[in-house]
């Protein structure tokens, strides 16, 4: 939804689904949206049918090459999905142009559609043709809403993430690994947000042989040698 749209109180209602829950939306654009969606079941319906579809990808076996040819399929039918909804808008040219690039509704929301099918399309493939060596593990989270999971692949993982609320200003997340027989868990030097929806994708570095859990608190800016929070995220590997 485009700061234009909440000023006149103008939708079209789940236009702005798609983008919402991709994080393609700018950060006042998505508060916007949320404040919307508050009072209106149409959005909120749209926004759970797509996040639905992003949820199933998280859990899909680890990413592969995506079959040869499939990119170049996805861009073309995002062109022609753009070329025909700038044909059918009504917004004149010259009013959808912001910081040298368009934002018109239908095609953000048009290509939004698109990235969550050819996402979900690949995911399909990929799953059909992956390992099964790959399990999830569904997190705890604490004080915080949000869902969090964890991808093991032999001794590699990665973070899942959804509908977490963004750190604290002068905060950010930290990823902490958490040995058998250890007191204190051990940095991972990685540090994550998430996007305007609450998701984010974060690989676990290093060989996971030895570790316990993996946790997440928040830290300051630039992170700490030794957890200053609660854990908001803890993943049992045993």
């Amino acid at each position: 939804m485009t700061i234009e749209d909440s000023k006149s109180g103008e939708r079209d209602c789940g236009a702005d689904a798609a983008a919402y829950v991709l994080g393609a939306l700018e950060p006042e654009e998505a508060e916007a949206f949320r404040r919307h969606m508050a009072s209106c079941a149409v959005c909120r319906d749209e926004v759970a049918a797509f996040q639905q579809v992003t949820d199933a990808m998280a859990m899909a076996p680890v990413q592969r090459p995506a079959p040869k040819g499939l990119r170049r399929r996805v861009l073309r039918a995002v062109r022609e999905e753009q070329e025909q909804a700038e044909a059918h808008d009504p917004v004149p040219r010259s009013a959808r142009v912001r910081a040298g690039r368009f934002l018109s509704r239908p095609v953000i929301a048009a290509a939004a559609g698109l990235a969550v099918v050819a996402a979900l399309i690949i995911g399909l493939e990929l799953g059909s043709s992956g390992s099964n060596s790959t399990r999830v593990i569904a997190a705890t989270v604490s004080g915080s809403p949000g869902s969090a999971q964890l991808r093991v692949t032999g001794t590699r993982a990665e973070l899942i993430v959804r509908r977490f609320p963004q750190p604290a200003p002068g905060h950010i997340y930290e990823v902490w690994e958490l040995r058998h027989g250890a007191g204190v868990p051990a940095p991972t030097k990685t540090l994550f947000s998430v996007n305007s929806s609450g998701a984010g994708d974060v690989g676990v570095p290093g060989n996971l042989k030895g570790v316990s859990k993996v946790l997440v608190t928040q830290e300051p800016a630039g992170g700490s040698q030794v957890p200053t929070r609660a854990p908001v995220i803890v993943a049992s590997l045993a």
